[in-house]
């Protein structure tokens, strides 16, 4: 054997043990990251259903899976930001913020989530999108004074993210979610308004009619 061929040897069984413990890693955390997923998504839907208890109860299995993911990964950064953990820890930080927004808790912190910080922005825009869902909802039940609650949480929640101007390699495509949370938001303060003004036209119709009958 030469001593070219000893070095190549040397070296590939480096590489081989190296992307071994990596694939390992990788399969370990992958379905840890997936169950983080439906578990986040199913704490959404109970929030939508006001069940509070059970989405506090699923965002906690979702953050427990994550922070296991994390852990698996410590050895292994390109693999912890190869992408699947930012989708997860979106996911798990937009329930996490529906939740508290919508039940009335202290909104989280990405530190108290332990995710990251694009995660987080990215996240927080989703959440816009749920508190639309839930603004239509309770829009339909008549309470316009907590739907302008939510619309005013949702603006101050764009004015925050349209401020964070760094490039999308940083941000994990911010941009792309501030602009489609300026959509969202111009959609649901068009709803409001007009629910707004045929309540009011409709009220003032029916003190007309009382009027024209006394």
């Amino acid at each position: 054997m030469t001593e070219i061929s000893k070095a190549l040897d040397a070296i590939m069984e480096r590489v081989r043990e190296d992307f071994a413990s990596k694939n390992l890693a990788r399969e370990k955390a992958l379905p840890l990251c997936r169950e983080a997923i439906r578990f986040s998504a199913n704490a959404i839907r109970a929030v939508h259903r006001d069940d509070f208890t059970t989405a506090r109860e699923l965002a906690g299995k979702a953050g427990s899976q994550l922070a296991i993911a994390k852990q698996s990964l410590v050895e292994h950064e390109d693999i912890y930001h190869a992408g699947f953990v930012h989708d997860s820890q979106k996911e798990f930080a937009e329930a996490s913020i529906t939740l508290a927004l919508i039940s009335g808790g202290e909104l989280p912190t990405p530190e108290s989530l332990d995710v990251e910080l694009p995660a987080y922005l990215n996240g927080m825009g989703e959440a816009v999108g749920e508190l639309r869902r839930h603004l239509l909802d309770t829009l339909r039940s008549g309470d316009v004074e907590r739907c302008e609650d939510w619309l005013r949480a949702m603006d101050e929640m764009y004015s925050v993210l349209v401020t964070v101007d760094y490039p999308d390699a940083m941000t994990g495509g911010l941009r792309r979610t501030t602009d489609s949370v300026r959509g969202i938001l111009e959609k649901t303060r068009g709803d409001l308004t007009l629910s707004v003004q045929q309540r009011r036209l409709e009220q003032r119709l029916q003190e007309f009619g009382g009027k024209l009958g006394s």
